[in-house]
């Protein structure tokens, strides 16, 4: 009886620590250009409920190109020592600063972050690293559970709707602890226009399916609709001198190349998803115009209507949930991001700094594919059998980065399936947020 006492306390002091029933968003601007970064609070929100993974809480899924870390303390007057949260993640605004236009101007980025509301008083880092994993930048704020300001967002107002909840059974409770909640989102779609939304948002869950691991994995993830609204029917395309009142105000051309897709207004999307459970998102665009997008841990945004569609979700989708890098290269852009002396965070890329943490072991093996592959029309198709190696060329360059196999869907829309490489890197993204790991 004592020894169960003893347990019982030593959950309710882990409770207290980490309540896990609030989400503490925080809004931050990034700011500054090419060599200087800053970063501030822009506001703290809250609402209820926590979406976020259950395990390993104190672990990093990926070292990524920025993390953020949520400290609590042991004692109530001693130092923040104990970890309660912490998760990495890629930017905008990173991205911006590899860019020639970064370095005659300075910029800022809204960037969102939401995290386990703390029981007590905690610490939150944040850190942004440049291209030889090196802090660029660093902020530590405190935060107050009781603070006076941070904003209630309350329940959303924007009708949603569930369409898997780990299984066909979508009257099933949510079961948090082991499932990865995903919202998809509808861009440049009217209030006329949800039933199509709803059909492409069904056909993005499918081609998600459709590749392995996700078809294996499909039971630990839960997907909701998200109908927001927009006054006007497709998204902006600057370079035509288009520009559409939509939900998230996206655009392509972002840094001036025509067909990438994204969002710079993450405030105003991350209000349209409050309180509903979501950790993942996949924004969809009405329109036919090639495209998209996809940040390691903000969003995938791509395309509904264009030939492509299938592939380029998924693609995106290995971006911004699993933080694969892209496999496809060439030598125009304005400045390099992997350097012989680091070795890329991204699992499918490698400088061959340190090889042995990447697929050295897959090296030689062949692979027999997943059995329901997809090609760029949708149809099923079995690529075989593949050898895994080193094949020079990824991360945009063509020297100085080496990938695992000679296609994937990592590099090429036509290519059916993920390669063995990034298979083993989704499948360990899914089991980090659904089982407790090593």
């Amino acid at each position: 009886m004592k020894r169960i006492a003893i347990l019982l306390a030593a959950m309710a002091m882990a409770l207290s620590a980490n309540s896990q029933d609030r989400t503490l968003r925080v809004n931050y601007i990034f700011s500054g250009t090419a060599k200087e970064q800053e970063i501030s609070v822009a506001e703290l929100c809250s609402f209820e409920g926590w979406a976020g993974r259950r395990v390993n809480m104190d672990k990093l899924p990926l070292r990524g190109n920025g993390q953020i870390i949520m400290e609590g303390r042991s004692t109530k007057d001693g130092d923040f020592d104990k970890v309660l949260y912490k998760t990495s993640f890629s930017t905008l605004f990173q991205e911006w600063q590899a860019t020639e236009e970064a370095t005659t101007t300075r910029k800022a980025f809204e960037n969102v972050f939401l995290l386990p509301m703390p029981e007590e008083v905690a610490r939150i880092t944040v850190r942004l690293f440049d291209f030889h994993d090196n802090v660029s930048c660093e902020l530590k704020h405190v935060v107050k559970p009781d603070d006076i300001l941070i904003r209630p967002t309350g329940g959303s107002t924007t009708p949603h709707e569930w369409i898997w909840k780990g299984g066909d059974d979508l009257n099933a409770d949510l079961d948090a602890e082991h499932r990865i909640d995903v919202a998809i989102v509808a861009e440049g779609y009217t209030e006329e226009e949800m039933d199509t939304f709803m059909a492409d948002a069904r056909e993005a869950m499918a081609s998600l399916w459709a590749h392995e691991p996700f078809g294996t994995y499909k039971d630990r993830f839960n997907i909701v609709c998200v109908k927001s609204a927009s006054k006007e029917t497709n998204v902006s395309v600057p370079r035509k001198n288009s520009w559409k009142d939509t939900a998230v105000g996206s655009h392509f051309d972002t840094f001036y190349s025509n067909r990438y897709l994204t969002t710079l207004h993450l405030f105003r999307l991350h209000d349209i998803l409050a309180g509903i459970p979501y950790e993942h998102i996949i924004i969809l665009a009405n329109t036919a115009t090639y495209g998209g997008g996809g940040i390691y841990n903000s969003y995938t945004l791509t395309t509904a209507h264009h030939s492509g569609f299938r592939p380029v979700v998924v693609h995106e989708f290995g971006h911004s949930f699993a933080g694969l890098a892209d496999e496809y290269f060439y030598d125009d852009q304005y400045e390099e991001q992997y350097y012989p002396d680091t070795e890329p965070w991204e699992q499918n890329i490698t400088t061959m700094k340190d090889f042995s943490s990447k697929w050295e072991d897959m090296v030689g093996k062949k692979f027999s594919n997943q059995k329901s592959s997809i090609d760029w029309k949708g149809k099923k198709k079995n690529p075989g059998k593949i050898t895994v190696g080193t094949y020079e060329g990824g991360g945009y360059q063509s020297k100085g980065v080496w990938r695992g196999s000679l296609d994937c869907r990592m590099n090429t829309n036509s290519y059916p399936a993920f390669c063995p490489v990034c298979q083993r890197a989704i499948s360990r993204m899914i089991e980090f947020y659904t089982e407790e790991t090593d």
